[in-house]
């Protein structure tokens, strides 16, 4: 399990280690150009592998993507088949791209909603995966900030466990296995986090730009990153507590 930055100071590379994204603004894009919704959903799909593909060659170890969240199943019933349809493609399509990439892949949220036969595609699609040393890549879907640290709450109650401390729900939540975000990016001109790692992000920096998902590609990660490369990541202390390596004019 990876330290709590309330707890410990994690060491602040010039690289992001772990970028986490809200893919938004995938149904805005198509309804400028007069398309379909599921128009912008498949764009918005070209640009996820233009990300990963940057992500990876940049050195970031983490990427962790919001393709659908708890609250997303109250729009329309045929966006909604068509994701679940897309999803499905993608597992069954995609993994072996993954695997020539060394890239792992792990999906967290609830799949209790999920249609019949995508619980399965997921397990096999990060079993598959599983032995890849490169960059690792999560899809939040049917996932919720808040669904995530009462499913951990709830294994805690489970397991008797009388007094909640910090490291045992952290070591229960669903991204256990990855370190917090140090950069959040969102799409879409919105500007909040929408339920997305509500535990994780506490002291993340955040970055949100106008420009819709389907128009995000490698030139719009390298100004978040530069962004973030611009910013003192202090931790509750002071400047002059840095070292000069980390210290911003």
């Amino acid at each position: 399990m990876f330290g709590s930055s309330t707890q410990t100071v994690p060491e602040a590379k010039r690289v992001p280690r772990h970028v986490a994204i809200i893919m938004d603004g995938n149904g805005r894009w198509a309804k400028k150009r007069f398309l379909p919704r599921v128009a912008g959903h498949k764009r918005g799909f070209e640009a996820v592998r233009e990300t990963v593909k940057a992500c990876s060659e940049l050195g970031v170890e983490f990427l962790t993507l919001f393709a659908f969240s708890t609250e997303n199943w109250r729009r329309p019933a045929d966006e909604v088949s068509f994701l679940m349809e897309m999803f499905l493609r993608a597992l069954e399509n995609e993994v072996a791209r993954l695997g020539r990439n060394n890239i792992r892949l792990k999906v967290i949220g609830s799949r209790e909603r999920f249609p019949a036969g995508i619980a399965e595609r997921i397990a096999a699609a990060e079993a598959s995966t599983a032995a890849n040393t490169g960059l690792t890549l999560t899809i939040a879907a049917d996932y919720g900030g808040r669904w995530d640290v009462m499913q951990a709450a709830n294994q805690l109650l489970a397991e008797g466990c009388t007094e909640l401390t910090e490291d045992a729900l952290s070591s229960r939540l669903s991204m256990a296995y990855a370190p917090e975000p140090d950069l959040f990016i969102r799409t879409g001109g919105e500007v909040r986090i929408s339920n997305f790692l509500l535990w994780q992000l506490a002291y993340t920096e955040l970055h949100f730009t106008d420009l819709l998902w389907p128009d995000f590609g490698p030139a719009a990660l390298d100004q978040a990153i530069s962004s973030y490369q611009s910013r003192e990541r202090r931790f509750g202390r002071t400047s002059e507590q840095l070292p000069d390596s980390e210290r911003r004019s």
